[in-house]
């Protein structure tokens, strides 16, 4: 069962995805259409379950699911990842390789693979106050407090 994100409990469970590319805006029109269906008939065990999803940056899909209604099982979070797995052939993005780092260079959004930024951490041309976007955060109080971060408070700090 759909909800909207911000009618989620903070304490819900969340998967973020990020896309080795800007999608267009039209490209972002389909998705969240895509991901709104898919979170509509989104279940565990057969027992709907009470989820959402944003977008976020035309980079970003974050998916959500309330485990104190029914928590997300194996097998719903398999259907979620192969529902991912359809979109990256669909739109011919990477949105899986957890080896890839995104953060803001100035008014823009970076995508770099871990070697290359470990590389300009090295080369000092991104620094421990650079903005990262910590795709390590489980639940949405954690994604509205600590996603878009210093790296220096993120995993990331190990570079600098």
């Amino acid at each position: 069962m759909y909800l909207p994100f911000e009618e989620l409990p903070i304490e819900s469970r969340i998967w973020i995805y990020q896309s080795n590319r800007k999608f267009t805006d039209e490209e972002m029109t389909e998705i969240e259409s895509l991901v709104k269906d898919f979170v509509e008939n989104w279940s565990a065990h057969g027992a709907s379950l009470e989820a959402s999803f944003i977008t976020k940056y035309n980079r970003f899909i974050v998916l959500a699911v309330n485990q104190e209604v029914q928590a997300a099982t194996g097998c719903s979070i398999d259907s979620s990842v192969s529902f991912i797995q359809e979109l990256e052939k669909k739109y011919e993005v990477d949105l899986l390789d957890k080896m890839n780092v995104t953060f803001k260079n100035g008014e823009f959004i970076a995508h770099k693979s871990l070697i290359d930024f470990k590389k300009m951490a090295k080369e000092k041309a991104v620094s421990g106050t650079t903005i990262v976007f910590n795709n390590l955060v489980n639940t949405i109080q954690e994604f509205n407090e600590a996603w878009e971060v210093p790296a220096e408070d993120s995993w990331h700090s190990r570079f600098f």
